[in-house]
């Protein structure tokens, strides 16, 4: 029997099918990702980090999908962005993309007091509310407490918007987070109808899903972008793969980054978009 060591130090039993899955998430097919979870398999000691393992199938997979060689992890890439305001205006691409209006960093009266909120979503009769939180250890996860803080501000703003303190007629509440959700703070979310995104959460529809299945990759996937060249991209604006194919000029202009190495970045970004 052989256990795995997790980020956090606990074992667990190896499972192939966890390497499988996780292949099978890079694209590759079903035979190709059998062909490396094989590999694995015959490699892996008892205590091996999963992070070890992680970085061989990586090694693996860019056998079979040239555009692995340019990118990192997608958990990992996610927890490099900063929080404000890489993680907050990521979020709310994700949330066009899905089609809805989005307006951020919002100071909304109350009943009681002002709420600081970070992104309103609108779509049809949908009022959203959403609360960001972002980690920057992917391994750590989202409690009790940003649900519990959640909900009290959803009510203040509901009686807030009876009293006509604002003009926003919140349908929902919405948690959306780059890691886990405890089980404590998902038994609180569904008794409380507050609605969550997370690291597969809810299953087969998570954060990772969604991104995966629009290609709304955060620049920081590219292995080879520095976190300085990351944030200065990140401070016009520019937190996905898809915004940096933009005008190479205009962006190496206002990030004070040379065009040379814009269109490195672009043409690495290019391939994993597009294979």
């Amino acid at each position: 029997m052989i256990y795995v060591t997790k980020a956090d130090g606990s074992k667990q039993l190896f499972d192939r099918n966890k390497v499988l899955n996780t292949c099978l998430r890079l694209r590759l097919s079903y035979e190709d990702a059998e062909k490396i979870t094989e590999k694995i398999e015959k490699k892996v000691y008892d205590g091996i980090p999963t992070k070890k393992i992680l970085q061989m199938i990586f090694r693996f997979a860019s056998l079979y999908r040239k555009s692995l060689k340019y990118q990192i992890d997608l958990r990992e890439s996610i927890s490099l962005l900063r929080p404000k305001p890489d993680f907050e205006k990521f979020i709310g691409i994700v949330f066009e993309t899905l089609g809805y209006e989005i307006k951020t960093n919002l100071i909304i009266p109350g009943r009681c007091i002002e709420h600081e909120i970070d992104v309103v979503a609108k779509k049809d009769d949908e009022t959203l509310m959403i609360e960001v939180k972002h980690h920057t250890n992917p391994h750590k996860y989202t409690g009790l407490d940003t649900f519990l803080e959640v909900n009290s501000t959803l009510e203040d703003l509901k009686e807030g918007y009876n009293l006509g303190r604002h003009s926003y007629n919140f349908t929902k509440a919405l948690v959306i987070c780059n890691t886990k959700i405890s089980e404590h703070a998902k038994r609180y979310a569904e008794c409380k109808k507050i609605n969550a995104i997370a690291w597969k959460y809810p299953q087969e529809k998570g954060l990772e899903r969604i991104i995966e299945e629009n290609k709304i990759y955060p620049i920081t996937i590219l292995k080879n972008i520095e976190l300085e060249e990351a944030y200065k991209l990140g401070d016009i604006g520019i937190v996905t793969l898809k915004q940096l194919l933009e005008d190479p000029k205009n962006i190496s202009s206002k990030a004070n980054i040379s065009l040379k190495r814009i269109q490195e970045l672009q043409k690495e970004a290019e391939l994993i978009l597009t294979c």
